[in-house]
Parts: structure tokens; sequence; C-alpha cells
């Protein structure tokens, strides 16, 4: 059995190791996939010292099947979606913007919740290093990097400490590069590669965004 991480803060450093060429570096910006990568993208975002922030992305569901994804949205207002997908189970415009309403009033009540009113920064042109705890079946990754993409960064860089063997294999042809420290098989569950996987909550995300958006402040 492949060695297990402490924790998120363990594998965050882990993790942070691994991409030192990106370190001091002003066009780099560290983004974590809420809760659970948060703290492990603050503690690359710490080593590297690059601007921290959430990525809060969120999937439209079919209506009745709301499980099955037709698109998602992201922190920045950017919206994704499969047009084949749309077509083939007669969505029309108006039903697709119920849909993204909905789920734009939930992404700024966490928006709010995580970063206050600290506006969303801008990616274009910038090298994105997005940051989540593992990757099981990468469909949060995926609509993050899709949503990245329509805002034009130079680069995409999916870092996570653990993922799936295949998994991780797929992210390659979605992102720029693709740093995963360990592809265990069999993999099973991301839980069962850390020693303590207790759930990241909101206060804690909070906390993390504004010590380093404290930190990154110009000191008089």
């Amino acid at each position: 059995m492949a060695e297990r991480f402490l924790n998120r803060t363990d594998a965050g450093r882990q993790l942070a190791a691994e991409l030192t060429r990106y370190g001091a570096r002003s066009d780099v910006l560290v983004l974590g996939l809420p809760r659970g990568g948060v703290p492990v993208a603050f503690e690359i975002a710490m080593a590297i010292d690059a601007p921290l922030d959430v990525f809060v992305v969120r999937k439209l569901g079919l209506p009745g099947h709301e499980e099955f994804g037709i698109g998602a949205i992201a922190s920045g207002g950017v919206r994704v979606v499969d047009e084949s997908v749309l077509r083939a189970y007669g969505v029309d415009a108006e039903m697709l913007n119920q849909i993204t309403e909905r789920e734009r009033r939930e992404l700024r009540r966490r928006e709010h919740l995580y970063r206050d009113d600290r506006p969303f920064p801008s990616v274009a042109d910038r090298v994105v290093i997005l940051v989540d705890d593992g990757l099981a079946t990468g469909s949060t990754m995926r609509a993050a990097v899709a949503a990245l993409r329509a805002e034009n960064p130079r680069e995409i860089v999916v870092a996570v400490p653990v993922g799936a063997p295949e998994t991780c294999a797929a992210m390659a042809r979605l992102a720029d590069e693709v740093v995963c420290l360990a592809t265990p098989e069999p993999f099973y569950a991301v839980g069962l590669w850390y020693e303590d996987f207790e759930q990241t909550d909101d206060d804690e995300v909070h906390d993390l965004l504004e010590r380093a958006a404290a930190r990154a402040m110009p000191r008089r």
C-alpha cells in the first residue's frame, strides 16, 4: 500500500515541493477548489509566494435528473455548456437560463461566504495552478478547467496530491500540465490516502483566504 499523507497540510507541502519552478513569479495564481482543495492550495501558495483564491464550480444539472451535468458555471462569471447535450434533451435557452440563475445564486452565496467582497482575480495570460485534495472521477476538476479556459489563461496546471491513475492520465489531455504525486492502484477513494481526512468547513476556507490576502497586502 502506498504511503498516506498525514493531512491536507502535509499533502500541500509535499505538493509544493514539486512546484518550486513557479516560485516568486508575478504571473502565477493558485486557485483551490472548495472546500478540501483550499488547505492544500494554501500551502502551495505560501511556499511559492503566489496569490491564493478559491475557484467555485457549480454543475448545471438536467431538470429532473440534476446529477446529470449539462454544463457548469464558475467563479468569474464563466459558463460552459455542452451544446450537443442541450439539443439531445431539448433544453432551450429559457430553461438553461433558469438553471443557470439558480446555480449562480448559490455560487454567489458561497463566494461571499469565502472571500467577502474581494473581487475574483483576473486569470487572463496568467499561469493558473488549480488545486484539489485528490482526483477520483475528476468531474469537478474537468468543469473547472473548461471554465478557466474561457478566461484565456496562459497555462493551466492541475495539481493534486493523489488521484486515480486513469483520471490523472485523462486530465493530462485537458490541462497544460498535471502534477499528481501518487496514483495508487487500486485507488478506491481519495480519503483512503490520508491519515486525517476530516471535512474542511466553510470557516476554515474563509480563514485561509483571509490569511493569504493579508500576506499579499503591501507592507507600509
